[in-house]
């Protein structure tokens, strides 16, 4: 049986490096790479990272800015408008992730407690950044 139910396919990340975001994403985060050679080969015109087997995170240079005309003003998402992207985890994955971004010098939050999210309150979450000032949130629930 097919499942129709709606669903986050993906986000699109504006990055200066798609590449470098690629390697940031795999190593500090832990997401699996996409396309990336493909898009070093210039066969591709962006990269992206697995964050399951359903949702990606496209990574995007900053040139295809210029070709954001599917509606008015679309152009002008090259920035920052969004606050944040949240990510959910298992409590293990999410001590690793807070763990592989210490190691990297990766300035992360303190710990927030019962925030409110998708699944109802989450137990913690703590916040981070990537080398692009996009804004992530990582907090797991059980």
């Amino acid at each position: 049986m097919t499942d129709n139910s709606p669903r986050l396919d993906h986000v699109v990340l504006w990055v200066r490096d798609p590449v470098a975001a690629a390697g940031f994403y795999e190593k500090a985060v832990g997401l699996e790479p996409v396309r990336v050679a493909e898009f070093a080969a210039g066969k591709v015109s962006f990269p992206s990272v697995r964050l399951n087997e359903e949702t990606i995170l496209d990574l995007a240079p900053r040139s295809l800015i210029k070709g954001m005309n599917m509606l008015p003003g679309a152009a002008e998402s090259a920035g920052h408008p969004v606050n944040h992207v949240c990510l959910s985890l298992g409590e293990d994955a999410f001590e690793a992730l807070r763990a592989r971004l210490e190691e990297r010098s990766v300035p992360v939050s303190d710990f927030s407690y019962d925030s409110f999210g998708a699944r109802g309150r989450a137990r913690r979450s703590f916040y981070f950044r990537d080398p692009d000032g996009n804004v992530f949130e990582a907090r797991h629930y059980e």
